[in-house]
């Protein structure tokens, strides 16, 4: 294993301490992280206060709302940068574009990059406490791979936990960045290989012991799972994975080379009160080409719920019957307890890259809230041989950008995209068509994509407001309880929405670009910090407190393009 490691030995033989982790919320209406299953180094050697970003989403709600209260929309405009590390400056090698969501425990921050590179950093200064390299295997088996984007760790029981980008599982140790174990997802998963069609760019998540994960490769044909191993050894602890499409030759799957789909690439959400597990799935493939998968395609763009001991299906919803427009239910699912009309129900919300938003009965499955539309317009004919304007395009809609949930407000934030696809499909007849069925036309250049930030009251099912952004939204939000919730654009803009009014509060130009995640925030000491990743040419790591610096970057027109599994 070729792995670099950073070390200060003085300052890192202090820092190193172990302590307990505190991951308080002071929000009743929402679910709580869990908190962390072992002692864990800290960034500090004496006794201090911390107030966690434990998991890829905060809690394993997936609510993305914090209980912190500390910047307010009064004190807002002191925020300015306390540090920042251009990733790249550290390791040359690491490739361009970031899509990390960080994750904080007792102030040390765990980010991943492209190319599956981890950092552990004190989260109040900067200082780099270790850097796991992947090895050369990595790189030999995912050079054929087009996506390079790694979305996050799980930190728990010492060990540090990521998806390799050719379908490996790795175990780092927490304390000291040395590798414990790593283990090839095919041994577990059969067919599950690079050459196969699949990779692997989601964060796993931990729960009661055990890592969960799925995988990318919808648009390849693969077919979709979801799996568990035990934290412990990395070992199974499903008797087998539960698989979201039939096998290739059975049910509406025939034997066309390109046949499958709904692959499991977002982070999975989970009901600690219950041990329900809750997901969303890709879309069928060919993408555009239906003719060679008749029917509604079970389970792909669709939101499933499994008992998370067993891997037992409990329900599960299609957003879109037999898609012929990649419309994926790309995102984690929120788990919340809201009022709706008058009653407080415990639901499941989601917002797919079709445009529309739905709810549902957490435990049974039921309709709460069906095809709420947030999409600015909803109009997919079915490709034909020399293409036709779709809207909401492959982006969608809500790609895998983070939503939260604001219980004050009861508003469910969406981050959207506006930016439609010409799409063409495959001649009828043809014996083998390609993944997508067979591809996409120049869209006019007079169409400029561009983003959008609705609310949606979950009281009632109805958006509440919605304006405009500078460019699509692909990062997605992070709310607290002082009523602001954080996010940032691809032109590195990073700002502050004022939700109850919907009105953006605070703005900075990092000097970074192209923001393609969500902050973690955190409290050290009781002081509360932002962390925000960005990708683009310059993958940066950047975290925010009140008093520090307010020099800003300069706008970066530089988009990149890519949001697929």
């Amino acid at each position: 294993m070729k792995k670099s490691l950073t070390v200060v030995s003085a300052v890192l033989a202090a820092s190193l301490t172990l302590s307990a982790c505190s991951t308080k919320n002071n929000n009743a209406e929402t679910a709580s992280p869990s908190e962390s299953p072992s002692a864990s180094p800290t960034a500090s050697g004496t006794t201090a206060s911390y107030e966690n970003f434990p998991s890829v989403h905060y809690n394993l709600a997936s609510t993305r709302h914090v209980p912190f209260t500390e910047i307010t929309k009064e004190n807002v405009n002191d925020l300015g940068v306390v540090w920042s590390l251009d990733v790249k400056s550290v390791d040359a090698t690491i490739p361009n574009g970031s899509q990390n969501y960080a994750t904080v425990i007792d102030g040390i921050a765990y980010v991943s990059t492209s190319k599956n590179h981890v950092f552990a950093l004190n989260a109040v200064t900067g200082e780099q406490l270790w850097h796991w390299v992947p090895d050369d295997t990595l790189y030999e088996n995912s050079k054929l791979v087009p996506i390079v984007a790694n979305r996050g760790v799980a930190v728990a029981e010492g060990k540090v936990f990521m998806l390799m980008l050719d379908n490996r599982v790795v175990a780092i140790d927490q304390k000291t960045g040395e590798t414990v174990k790593i283990v090839k997802i095919s041994d577990a998963v059969d067919g599950a290989t690079v050459e196969a069609g699949y990779y692997e760019t989601s964060a796993p998540v931990y729960y009661k012991g055990n890592i969960y994960i799925g995988s990318s490769g919808s648009d390849n044909g693969v077919r979709g799972f979801v799996m568990a191993y035990k934290a412990s050894d990395l070992t199974a602890a499903w008797d087998a994975p539960f698989w979201t499409v039939p096998p290739k030759g059975e049910e509406w799957l025939k034997t066309a080379k390109f046949d499958g789909g709904g692959a499991v690439w977002g982070p999975i959400t989970i009901d600690e009160e219950t041990g329900i597990m809750y997901f969303g799935t890709g879309n069928p493939a060919p993408d555009f080409y239906g003719a060679v998968r008749p029917g509604a395609n079970p389970h792909t763009d669709s939101v499933v719920a499994l008992d998370s001991a067993t891997g037992k299906l409990i329900w599960a919803k299609e957003e879109i019957n037999h898609d012929l427009w990649d419309y994926d239910a790309a995102s984690s699912p929120l788990l919340i307890k809201a009022n709706i009309n008058g009653t407080e129900r415990k639901v499941v919300t989601h917002g797919g890259k079709s445009g529309l938003w739905f709810a549902w009965d957490a435990a049974t499955g039921d309709v709460v809230y069906d095809k709420v539309q947030f999409a600015k317009k909803v109009d997919h004919p079915d490709p034909t041989v020399e293409g036709v304007m779709v809207y909401p395009g492959i982006y969608g809609g809500q790609n895998y950008a983070a939503g939260t949930y604001d219980p004050n407000s009861n508003y469910a934030l969406i981050p959207g995209i506006e930016s439609p696809t010409i799409m063409k499909t495959q001649a009828e007849g043809q014996e083998e068509v390609n993944s997508y069925g067979t591809g996409f036309g120049a869209v006019p250049e007079d169409i400029v994509p561009f983003g959008t930030v609705t609310a949606i009251d979950v009281s009632t099912g109805k958006v509440a407001y919605q304006y405009d952004t500078d460019h699509e939204m692909r990062g997605g939000f992070t709310s607290t309880a002082s009523g602001l919730a954080f996010y940032g654009e691809l032109n590195g803009k990073f700002r502050a929405l004022d939700i109850q009014a919907g009105k953006v509060a605070w703005e900075f130009q990092t000097t970074g670009d192209n923001i393609m995640s969500a902050p973690s925030i955190f409290t050290v000491g009781g002081k509360e910090y932002i962390l925000q990743t960005t990708g683009g040419t310059k993958p940066q790591i950047i975290v925010f407190a009140l008093g520090g610096d307010k020099t800003q970057g300069k706008t970066s027109e530089e988009i990149e393009k890519g949001a697929h599994d």
